[in-house]
């Protein structure tokens, strides 16, 4: 493999970290909003934008840390 596209490879990584950061920060954020807080008190559990945010957010920062660490 060239050494230009490990470069870029850490860079698409370092860009899906921030990513998840920012999908699971925003899904945190919208958990606290007024409708979700009154789905959740219905029905027991967060709302599905919610849990796709979570979701997305997490396996971004995975997928984004193995190609950070990847050799």
């Amino acid at each position: 493999m060239a050494m230009g596209s490990k470069t870029t490879i850490k860079i698409i990584g370092i860009a899906l970290l921030i990513t998840g950061a920012g999908l699971a920060l925003w899904g945190y954020q919208l958990s606290g909003s007024v409708g979700s807080q009154l789905t959740q008190a219905f029905t027991g559990s967060g709302t599905d934008k919610v849990m796709t945010l979570y979701i997305s957010g997490a396996v971004s920062l995975v997928v984004g840390l193995f190609l950070v660490i990847k050799k």
